[in-house]
Formats: C-alpha cells, sequence, structure tokens
C-alpha cells in the first residue's frame, strides 16, 4: 500500500507540474501570443521555417501531431499563401513545404516575439538559477525521450554562451585533441586562437554566436557561427569531446548554428573542414551541406584533403 501512495504522489506531482507549464507557456488560449495562430499551428510553421524541405509526415512524426488535424492546417497555411508544396523527385505521393515570403514575414515576428517572452522569464532568475532551470529541462527532456531501456551511456547536457575562459578551452582543446588523433601540430593551435581572437575583438551579437556544451559542470563542446560576407556565415570550430561523442551533440550544434543563421537573414552558410574528419563531414551532410570543392595539400604537418562546404538557406 505504501508504494502505490508512493506512485498516486509522483502521479499527482507530474499533473501538478504540467498545469502549472501550460499554464505559463499559454497552452490552453485560443491563440498563441495575440496571433491569429494556436500553438499547435505555429509548432508547424516553426518545424516548416527550420528544416530543409520537410514532408508532411516527417512534420506529422517530429510533433506527433494527428495526420487529419496537420492536413487540415497545411491546407489552411497554403490557402492564406503563408506554404508552398513541391512534389518529391523520389515519390510522387509526398510533396515538400517551404515557406513563402509571406509565410516568413507572419512567422518572423512571432519568432521573435517568443524569444523575447523567453528572455523575460529567464530575466527573473540570477544567471545560476537560470542555468540550473536549463540543465533540469534538459533531465526531464532526457529521461522522457531516451526511457530506462536504452542503454548507452549519457550525460544530461546544456548549451550556454560562453563565459570567461571558455574560449581558452576552445584553443587548448582543439590543439590536444587534433594533434592526439591526427597528428596535426603547429601552426593549428594559432589558426584556432587567431579564430577565436577575430571572434571575441569583433563580435556582432546580431550576426553571430557562440555555443557551449557543458556536462555536470565540465564542457564536452563548442562550435561558433561569424559573419562572414554579406549574407553568408561561416561556421567554426565545432568540437566535441570524446567523451561526449555518440550523444548526437554534434548534430545540435550544427543544428543551432544553422537556426540562428536564418533568423539572423543569412542566405548561405559556408565552412571549412578536411577529408579526414568523418565525423564531423557525415553531421554537415546530414544537415545538408554540400561538398563545393576540396584540393590536396600538407598542412600541420600532414598530408590533408582541404574541402569547403556550403549550406544554402
Amino acid at each position: 500500500m505504501a508504494q502505490l501512495n508512493g506512485s498516486d504522489g509522483r502521479i499527482a506531482a507530474v499533473r501538478h507540474f504540467n498545469r502549472f507549464y501550460t499554464r505559463q507557456i499559454g497552452l490552453l488560449r485560443k491563440t498563441y501570443l495575440g496571433s491569429p495562430y494556436s500553438l499547435g499551428e505555429l509548432r508547424v510553421l516553426y518545424e516548416i521555417a527550420h528544416r530543409r524541405a520537410p514532408t508532411a509526415s516527417e512534420i506529422g512524426r517530429v510533433l506527433d501531431m494527428d495526420a487529419g488535424y496537420l492536413s487540415r492546417v497545411l491546407r489552411e497555411f497554403e490557402g492564406h499563401g503563408l506554404i508552398t508544396r513541391k512534389t518529391s523527385a523520389d515519390d510522387a505521393r509526398a510533396s515538400h513545404l517551404a515557406l513563402t515570403a509571406r509565410g516568413r514575414r507572419a512567422f518572423t515576428p512571432l519568432e521573435r516575439r517568443t524569444q523575447r517572452e523567453v528572455a523575460k522569464i529567464l530575466g527573473k532568475l540570477r544567471p545560476p538559477d537560470q542555468e540550473h532551470l536549463i540543465a533540469a529541462m534538459g533531465t526531464i527532456e532526457s529521461l522522457l525521450r531516451e526511457g530506462p531501456h536504452v542503454s548507452a551511456p549519457r550525460a544530461d547536457y546544456i548549451l550556454r554562451a560562453p563565459r570567461h575562459g571558455d574560449f581558452g578551452w576552445m584553443v587548448k582543446r582543439h590543439a590536444e585533441l587534433y594533434a592526439a588523433e591526427y597528428g596535426w601540430v603547429e601552426p593549428f593551435e594559432g589558426l584556432c586562437a587567431q579564430i577565436v581572437a577575430d571572434f571575441v575583438n569583433n563580435y556582432d551579437p546580431k550576426l553571430e554566436r557562440c555555443w557551449i556544451a557543458e556536462a555536470n559542470g565540465e564542457i564536452v563542446g563548442s562550435v561558433m557561427l561569424v559573419k562572414d560576407s554579406p549574407g553568408v556565415a561561416r561556421l567554426r570550430l565545432l568540437l566535441v569531446d570524446p567523451k561526449a561523442r555518440g550523444w548526437g551533440l554534434g548534430t545540435r550544434l550544427t543544428a543551432e548554428c544553422i537556426a540562428f543563421a536564418r533568423e539572423a537573414g543569412y542566405e548561405k552558410i559556408a565552412l571549412w573542414t578536411h577529408g579526414v574528419l568523418k565525423a564531423a563531414r557525415h553531421i554537415y551532410k546530414k544537415s545538408g551541406f554540400k561538398l563545393v570543392r576540396s584540393e590536396a595539400r600538407k598542412s600541420w604537418g600532414q598530408p590533408v584533403v582541404s574541402e569547403h562546404w556550403e549550406l544554402v538557406l
């Protein structure tokens, strides 16, 4: 009986949190953020805006949304000129979705308002409490997504803005890992230091970002997105520490760069990598980047194949 009472108490606690959080984010309102759309409709717009030509079935799987309801939402969006459909070249039964210019004009201010609302919530908390909150959210997501049946070990991690000393870690860890794993020596560390220095000294918060991945108080990954030329961003210094490999962290960091680049109005993301970096190349290819040119050369004491990749947003 004690076990039943304990179970009842946990169930009540989860339901209490659900009621609190649905009220906190306005889930039960007819429309969201004073827009003409419900939260569910905005989630559909969000997925179309942040995915590369998704299909309706893909969005349905991601959102776990009823196919009939999703179909009605998409028809309404199409009727209002917010989205377009293009028949898939691989499967004539499927259509790829994209926002129209009108759709982006409708979605962008709502996305910005959502960012402001979240910033307002976080702004009520001290920085340590903000990190505690984000870590707790990560724990909830990790436990509910993976469940006890998953055997692969994975610590909970958070993505955050860099703090004092983090840029030094990026240079040091790049130099250590690339020397140990690929035999890259000087001036590779100097190159990393120059990239970091350029970012810190010329940082433009409207167009640039750096993400630090942290697990249990320890940095386990990083990436930068910097302005390169008009309309073009550059992804730089993507790194996942060996202890965090297999978590999907590299894909997550790359996705953050892509989402921010789209929000910032970039037309393209470029990056420079090397043929020997198999894991990174796999992430870039999976994320939609295309190899545009390559060349064999000798750098940092080793023969390498230098590669340039691009993603059209």
